[in-house]
């Protein structure tokens, strides 16, 4: 009880001040300021990544460019570790995995790190926030990040806004992109919807549908907030069916006819089928009758 009432006062304990680490340890420093001293250096076949690491995907060609600056410059700042439990010597990554990973791309045999005594729960705390406060999550991670923060740890949006200096509606609207389908979901992580194309379709009983075309026809987020107005008054803006090419003995029947009869008709044969129909159009009652003539003789 005593642990659930610390939490409810801020970032859980001493998570605050944790958070300073995190951000010089994930953040390139300016030349000027000298980087955080590690409390040691560790062969890195001795440092294991987190198994509740709340973030699985990891760009080939970002963890690359890392690679090449770490073989140009080593690691500039350490990565925060903890010992990990039941193992001497051993450590288990809280932030900096994206540098662990890299450092093995550049074939690094050592690192610095900065220990620190936590807890699983402040480990996985951490490693949520440490995500969130990355520019490259995409907009469903960010929010499962926040879901994470207030459903397992209590934190309410506006304490969140407060700690990563995000602005509450940014984290309100954040979290609304978790109503969607999955599906929608999927189109965010891969970059073919933005979360302004996201944020339009969430109030709408057509969105997998309009999600589709805004992919297939490219359509911006005001075009797409005009689409869900037209789809919820009925107004629907559907694709045109394509119009299929006739072929030059069809095209050639129909001049035929057309010059017998002394009106426009048109031949509609379905490919690869023995039906089909015609089409006889008139310009007057005279050629209505004449056209009845010429059917009803025998």
């Amino acid at each position: 009880m005593a642990e659930n009432k610390q939490k409810s006062r801020g970032l859980g304990r001493g998570l605050s001040a944790l958070m300073a680490d995190v951000n010089e340890a994930d953040h390139p420093v300016p030349s000027a300021e000298a980087p955080r001293r590690p409390d040691m250096v560790v062969p890195i076949e001795n440092i294991a990544p987190n198994p509740d690491q709340p973030r699985r995907r990891f760009d080939p060609e970002h963890l690359e460019d890392l690679a090449n600056s770490i073989r140009e410059k080593g690691v500039i700042q350490p990565l925060i570790v903890r010992e990990k439990p039941g193992a001497a010597g051993k450590y288990e990554i809280v932030a900096g995995e994206r540098r662990w990973r890299a450092s093995q791309k550049a074939q690094l045999h050592e690192l610095p790190v900065i220990v620190r005594e936590l807890n699983d729960t402040e480990v996985l705390e951490i490693a949520i926030i440490e995500n969130i406060q990355r520019s490259d999550l995409n907009p469903v991670e960010e929010a499962a990040g926040y879901r994470q923060l207030m459903d397992r740890f209590g934190h309410t949006q506006d304490a969140l806004s407060k700690a990563l200096g995000k602005s509450r509606s940014h984290i309100a609207n954040l979290m609304r992109l978790l109503n969607l389908s999955p599906d929608i979901q999927e189109m965010l992580e891969e970059g073919k919807l933005s979360a302004g194309h996201a944020r339009a379709l969430i109030t709408s009983d057509h969105a997998e549908e309009i999600a589709k075309r805004i992919v297939s026809e490219g359509l911006s987020v005001r075009q797409t907030e005009a689409m869900v107005k037209k789809y919820a008054s009925g107004d629907l803006d559907k694709p045109k069916k394509p119009k299929v090419e006739k072929d030059a003995d069809t095209k050639a029947l129909e001049g035929d006819l057309s010059a017998n009869l002394g009106m426009k008709v048109a031949i509609d044969h379905k490919a690869g089928a023995e039906s089909g129909q015609i089409t006889i159009k008139y310009k007057d009652m005279d050629q209505l009758d004449e056209l009845c003539r010429i059917l009803s003789v025998t």
